[in-house]
């Protein structure tokens, strides 16, 4: 289970626009793959109070992943897409992991 900083950028000290809620389980049993079901919950600016919803396989340690990007609510009512998430950072010693999404979308 998750509920993570959602912010504009990778630093830690970028600015806060919402929550990553969701969960991660561990799926594979020849790589290290998890079911990846996420909500991005908007809590600043135009898009408060909005969330887009990925569900998909993660394959996490592929340098660049692909998850779909399957509704929305708010202004991303009826949302499909997309979001590329890389890793920008990983704390072997703390386990803290920083990764960068790119999310594209289509939307009413």
């Amino acid at each position: 289970m998750m509920d993570n900083a959602l912010t504009l950028s990778p630093n830690l000290t970028s600015k806060l626009v919402g929550r990553a809620q969701g969960l991660h389980a561990m799926t594979s049993q020849h790589q290290l793959g998890a079911l990846m079901a996420m909500n991005f919950v908007f809590m600043e600016g135009k898009y408060n109070g909005s969330t887009i919803t990925l569900l998909g396989h993660n394959s996490i340690f592929d340098a660049v992943r692909e998850i779909p990007v399957v509704g929305g609510s708010g202004l991303f009512r009826f949302a499909r897409g997309y979001a590329q998430l890389r890793t920008h950072t990983f704390d072997t010693r703390t386990g803290d992991v920083i990764v960068e999404y790119n999310v594209y979308v289509l939307h009413y």
